[in-house]
């Protein structure tokens, strides 16, 4: 797939189709035309090898035999070996070539998917359970491997099968043609109503799948372990996941028998056509009226015979192309996902970095919310220097911070970086500008030097050593067996929160961002905790713009701005000194916040 070759585009919702409709699934195939082109012409050969065997029988009966030509027997026979063994290597090379396009189609989907989701802003993932996307991923494009690896072969190939076992029967005998062929429009109104029945069945599965992959996740991850054993849950999740499972089940057995006897009627009346010939047959030959040698009714029964696989084959691909719309049609919903969070067409790119941040009459709403959580913010930090949010809960002190690195887009006003507005810069820019340290600190299961190195990926030794030692978690890391090469475990629960914590810091420092954003980053420690944390906190601030937000009032005081928020306003800025004077909201959060008025413990 060529990376300027869009591999969707939003379908025109017209009539009520749905998004998952027949020319937008072709159009994941359109960047190999060039091996499906040339699986068709395997496939026409293959059929034209296939019906020749007949015809070669009809000559052994007729001919050979009945007068005793031995060569044209040995030629005949010879024939129909050769037959064989060109329908097999035609088949393999289909096989081969068929699973290689269906395969890179699967993966184009995999990471389109992925992709999408990348790119959409924080406020999907915190109204969407992670078990419901990783369902799409696997479960829903898993789904779909059969029909998009040999359904777009198996078409093509039981088709042209079926028009050419047509055309040579018709050669053979028109009259007997047609008796076989009378049943056909049944079969296929048949089949139709059974794969529709089949997508209807197949939507709820795939609903239900996701549902228990969500209750996996929750319930199986380290938190949702730890959560479970502490509250005595243990046997009720068991439960409630054996009730999903149970679910599952009847919607696989009722999947799996949706319109099996329907589809098993059809394979009977087939298989009983030739026993219906040869029963025609022999009562017109012993009234003495047939025209029909032995011969041909002989090829004619064996074409009979080779055309019932490829028919119900079709109409077996039929009902499976139904039920997979349904899996189309929930991938293509994600595909179709609205990004609001884009670079412009020119974005800017700015190569030197100053890191001046400033909020211009900022307001901003979550979606469905009337009363804007944020409104009419002007505060400007000039670069190097830090300024410090404070204010109640809900206040909006987060939300201000996430408008800076585009988690969000403010809804009226704008945020500028050294004077561009944030929306106007390339996202390498703006990664490269501003680093985050958040309380709830995000560690991958793998080892210490990996997880520093996911900054900087291109990072020395001697680079991540240095800045585990600025944030003063070297030492810790030094004393364990396997060094930088331990495990952090899932979500770094091998790891004390402080020590995760310093492990961010860590990274932050090896990516070495002009802007920094601490989001509470140390409102979860205990003090002793909290202050060695501060520590490597003050290390990384150090030249940089640092916006912190914070509970704990202590870790603010030396800010070169602090403002309090409340109801999403500004409600005072100053610096420490000035606002404790002031005695106003800044002087009551102090108050309230005794133990910051505490000395640090060292």
């Amino acid at each position: 797939m060529k990376p300027d070759e869009p591999l969707w585009t939003p379908p025109a919702r017209d009539g009520g189709q749905p998004p998952a409709e027949l020319r937008r699934i072709f159009r994941l195939f359109r960047a190999y035309r060039g091996r499906l082109a040339l699986v068709g012409l395997l496939v026409g050969a293959s059929s034209l090898v296939s019906v020749a065997s007949p015809f070669l029988l009809r000559e052994i009966l007729d001919t050979a035999i009945p007068q005793g030509r031995t060569g044209l027997l040995t030629l005949l026979a010879l024939g129909m070996i050769l037959t064989a063994v060109v329908n097999s290597v035609f088949g393999v090379l289909q096989t081969l070539i068929s699973t290689t396009v269906g395969q890179r189609v699967m993966h184009d989907l995999r990471t389109a998917v992925y992709t999408q989701l990348q790119r959409m802003p924080l406020a999907f993932f915190t109204r969407t359970r992670t078990g419901e996307v990783q369902s799409r991923i696997a479960n829903d494009i898993g789904g779909m491997q059969a029909t998009v690896t040999s359904t777009a072969t198996s078409l093509v190939s039981n088709l042209t099968a079926v028009i050419a076992t047509v055309v040579a029967m018709l050669a053979l005998d028109w009259r007997l043609t047609v008796v076989s062929l009378l049943l056909l429009p049944a079969f296929v109104w048949i089949s139709r109503r059974v794969g529709q029945e089949r997508k209807k069945i197949t939507t709820q599965r795939q609903k239900q799948m996701a549902a228990m992959a969500a209750t996996v996740t929750e319930s199986l991850s380290v938190s949702g372990i730890l959560l479970g054993r502490t509250m005595g849950r243990s046997d009720s999740l068991t439960r409630a996941f054996a009730e999903e499972s149970e679910r599952l089940v009847d919607l696989e057995v009722r999947s799996s028998m949706a319109g099996r006897w329907r589809m098993s009627t059809i394979g009977i009346v087939m298989a009983a056509m030739p026993a219906v010939i040869y029963w025609a047959a022999g009562l017109t030959l012993s009234s003495g009226v047939t025209s029909v040698s032995l011969g041909t009714l002989v090829a004619f029964v064996s074409l009979q015979q080779g055309l019932f696989r490829p028919a119900v084959s079709l109409l077996s691909t039929g009902v499976q192309m139904q039920t997979s719309l349904a899996l189309f049609q929930r991938i293509f919903e994600y595909l179709d996902l609205t990004v609001d969070i884009t670079e412009p067409e020119k974005p800017v790119r700015l190569d030197k970095i100053r890191g001046e941040i400033a909020f211009e009459d900022v307001i901003f709403s979550y979606d469905g919310q009337t009363a804007p959580t944020l409104s009419g913010i002007d505060v400007t930090v000039p670069a190097g220097h830090a300024l410090a949010v404070v204010g109640p809960t809900g206040s909006g002190k987060s939300t201000l911070s996430y408008l800076v690195p585009r988690l969000y887009d403010v809804t009226g006003g704008r945020v500028t970086l050294d004077g561009v507005d944030v929306r106007d810069l390339d996202f390498e820019t703006l990664a490269r500008a501003v680093g985050v340290v958040s309380q709830e600190t995000y560690l991958f299961h793998a080892s210490v030097a990996e997880n520093l190195r996911f900054a900087k990926p291109d990072a020395t030794a001697e680079e991540i050593e240095a800045a585990a030692r600025a944030a003063q978690i070297h030492d810790h890391i030094a004393s364990l067996p396997d060094g930088y090469d331990t495990l952090v475990g899932e979500r770094g629960y091998r790891f004390s929160g402080g020590e995760k914590q310093r492990l961010a810091i860590a990274r932050t420092i090896l990516r070495d961002p002009p802007v920094l954003i601490l989001d509470e980053a140390t409102s979860a420690l205990d003090t002793r905790t909290e202050h060695a944390v501060q520590q490597a906190i003050d290390a990384l601030s150090e030249g940089r713009t640092t916006l912190t937000i914070a509970h704990r009032l202590s870790t603010v005081r030396d800010a070169d701005q602090i403002v309090v928020l409340d109801g999403g306003r500004v409600a005072e800025r100053g610096t420490h000194e000035e606002l404790v004077e002031r005695d106003g909201r800044y002087a009551a959060l102090l108050r309230r916040d005794g133990s910051s008025m505490a000395p640090a413990v060292t």
